[in-house]
């Protein structure tokens, strides 16, 4: 396990409280649903500046890629002193009927020129297939680690479970557990996981599954919120982090219900806020509780 300092991501209680905007075209689709309108570029990034520019103060870090928003995020000084900035570096490709159906790692995010820069971290995606071989996933992910503690970075690797090319029966849950038995000691500072049964299991399952992913994980992990229900999502957290997760990674359960509204910085410094401080207190609390009985 790396010995690299995660204290730039972390909340005075060593929880991981993350915002995530460094979705792309999904973005644009989440947007494409609330409107008749072409969604523009400008559109996505000034989204994520003003989400980046009245969420981060409140957050332990923040995820920003570099098609839409990363640099101007940097030029335009919007991300708080104390958040701890991700750069993503993985590339996106459509393919096999999915909107992210290849992943490579983007070599335009250099590691070093954004060290200097001021980022803290780097993340990379990684598609999880059970009928493709494990050699190319472990390979890019020792590849991406290796990048990242070369320029002193921490690397941030976000396994995800998606069905097999071939068809047939899929269960994404094991897919999830088995990401993290082929990803998870390969010497990434972090582990970005899925929640399992997408929090929508009896707390006891969903709970036993986290449980897992920490017996097998090699060092800390949080969770996303991608497929969780915003409701759901505070107490998905709480789970995880009973089980030994350090908090989240999050964005869609935090600022997706503020697109399409008619006054964005309104709903993004309210219900947005809102929404960020309970995940921020509920990982607080168990985090702190867990290193007191330690």
């Amino acid at each position: 396990m790396s010995t690299i300092d995660l204290s730039p991501l972390q909340r005075p209680s060593g929880a991981f409280a993350m915002l995530a905007v460094d979705q792309r075209e999904a973005m644009r689709n989440m947007f494409a649903e609330h409107t008749d309108e072409n969604v523009t570029d400008d559109d996505l990034r000034h989204f994520k500046l003003e989400a980046v520019r009245i969420l981060t103060p409140h957050a332990s870090g923040v995820l920003i890629d570099r098609q839409f928003a990363l640099d101007q995020a940097i030029e335009a000084g919007v991300v708080d002193s104390n958040c701890g900035l991700i750069a993503s570096a993985d590339h996106f490709e459509s393919a096999h009927g999915e909107l992210v159906g290849d992943v490579t790692i983007d070599r335009l995010v250099d590691p070093h020129k954004y060290a200097a820069l001021g980022a803290k971290a780097l993340k990379l995606l990684v598609l999880y297939r059970p009928d493709e071989p494990a050699e190319g996933r472990v390979a890019m992910v020792r590849d991406f680690v290796e990048a990242c503690h070369s320029a002193g970075l921490i690397s941030i690797i976000e396994p995800v479970s998606r069905k097999p090319l071939a068809g047939g029966e899929f269960d994404w849950n094991a897919g999830i557990l088995a990401a993290a038995k082929e990803l998870g000691s390969l010497g990434a500072d972090l582990y970005k996981a899925e929640v399992p049964f997408k929090g929508l299991a009896p707390e006891a399952e969903v709970r036993a599954a986290c449980a897992q992913l920490t017996q097998t994980i090699d060092g800390p992990w949080v969770v996303l919120s991608s497929g969780v229900p915003e409701e759901v999502f505070p107490d998905a957290v709480r789970w995880a982090c009973l089980e030994g997760a350090s908090g989240f990674l999050s964005g869609r359960a935090v600022w997706a219900s503020c697109i399409g509204s008619p006054d964005l910085v309104e709903s993004l410094s309210t219900d947005a806020v809102r929404r960020l401080q309970r995940l921020c207190d509920v990982v607080d609390e168990v985090v702190s509780a867990q290193k007191t009985t330690a």
